[in-house]
């Protein structure tokens, strides 16, 4: 008999992981790792704290139950720096109109606190299923996913998997990737009273900028996927000079590029080093990619007969939700890790989008406690004894 989830400590888990300052950066997440292990291993899970970076820990926990597949629930535990505009402490949740408002409440912690609560009905349940249960806690996802790159280097076994995501407890199987080029426009210097005696790179960049625009509106943008949109391609960052007087020799862009499934990110790079030919041969300008700056990774979808994605919409169904997707992000996130592993997995969590990354970010308490309700009925249908 399957036993239901007990609010009260879902909430009191919230509070607890909620109190763990893992803003990143730095992320600090090896301080709630160490408490998650503690709380974990109660419940019979082997537990491994994988440190990849000084202070940066992946916590990863594994209960082995008869033959079957291996089934992972994945969230971080990384949150983005509280900043300013909050109405109570963002450390100490606070409950209010059945909402529960705290940095992480629904990115990425309430998903955390839910995954505790399924883990532990599937553990005191052991006959409803068959197979390897895992737990798969990382850092850093806000920043460049290292964590989740990290865990996926080891190779490890997982057939499918859940990633802990605000998605108002709808599936999600497809999701933008992230590439970012630093791009430098050389110029000549000279002194800034001087000017024709040299060739500004601020000026130079701006004709790059023009470009850029242009590929976006008649190439980029017309690569659209069902799920997520249309793929883009911006500038973020602008920097040119060193000095008052000087006139720049360099200005460096920071371009952000945006992918849709079925876009490779090498085919990507390839496409960026031409549209920086074809500024040479138009404007003559002296430009090169110098670096790359880290992100979260590239796009990803799960086909939407695969069987988890099938057990997951099934089980948001069951559990309230009117419109259970599948829908796609428009952001990133560590599905495509896994993917990259071979997992099938969906991205379901509770909690909105909309909410995360803003003071007084919340989630739902009946959405925290359906999520745990979708995650231990996922793992049910995945881990089927004998299938």
């Amino acid at each position: 008999m399957t036993l239901s989830p007990d609010a009260g400590r879902v909430k009191r888990d919230l509070a607890a992981l909620v109190g763990f300052d893992t803003q990143n950066p730095p992320g600090r997440e090896a301080e709630l790792a160490l408490f998650l292990r503690e709380l974990i291993a109660a419940e019979g899970f082997d537990v491994e704290l994988q440190e990849y970076k000084r202070g940066r820990v992946n916590l990863i926990a594994s209960f082995a139950n008869g033959p079957g597949p291996a089934f992972a629930l994945n969230t971080h535990m990384d949150v983005v720096p509280a900043g300013e505009g909050w109405s109570s402490d963002p450390f100490r949740l606070r409950e209010a109109d059945g909402r529960l408002y705290g940095r992480g409440a629904c990115d990425c912690k309430g998903p955390l606190a839910a995954m505790l609560e399924s883990l532990r009905l599937l553990t005191r349940d052991r006959a409803s299923w068959s197979g390897t249960l895992l737990g798969v806690f990382v850092a850093d996802e806000e920043m460049a996913s290292e964590g989740a790159k990290s865990y996926a280097a080891t190779r490890p076994r997982i057939d499918y998997a859940i990633v802990g995501e605000p998605t108002s407890n709808a599936t999600v199987t497809a999701h933008k990737g992230s590439l970012r080029p630093l791009v430098r426009v050389h110029g000549v210097p000279a002194h800034s009273g001087t000017p024709h005696l040299g060739d500004n790179a601020v000026y130079r960049a701006g004709e790059l900028l023009g470009l850029v625009r242009e590929h976006h509106e008649t190439v980029v943008r017309h690569r659209s996927h069902p799920l997520v949109g249309e793929a883009s391609l911006t500038v973020t960052r602008i920097s040119g000079g060193h000095a008052d007087n000087v006139l720049p020799g360099s200005c460096d862009l920071l371009l952000d590029r945006r992918m849709v499934p079925g876009e490779d990110e090498e085919a990507v790079k390839d496409e960026i080093a031409a549209l920086l030919r074809t500024a040479n041969e138009r404007f003559g300008l002296r430009v090169e990619v110098i670096g790359y700056r880290a992100t979260t990774g590239g796009a990803t979808q799960t086909a939407a007969d695969e069987p988890i994605v099938q057990a997951c919409l099934a089980a948001c169904l069951a559990h309230g939700v009117s419109a259970p997707g599948p829908f796609g992000f428009q952001g990133a996130c560590d599905l495509v890790h896994f993917a990259g592993i071979g997992a099938k997995g969906a991205v379901i969590g509770p909690g909105a989008l909309a909410a995360a990354h803003k003071p007084d970010e919340f989630v739902p308490v009946d959405e925290l406690v359906g999520a745990s309700l979708i995650y231990r009925d996922v793992a049910l249908a995945m881990l089927r004894p004998g299938g």
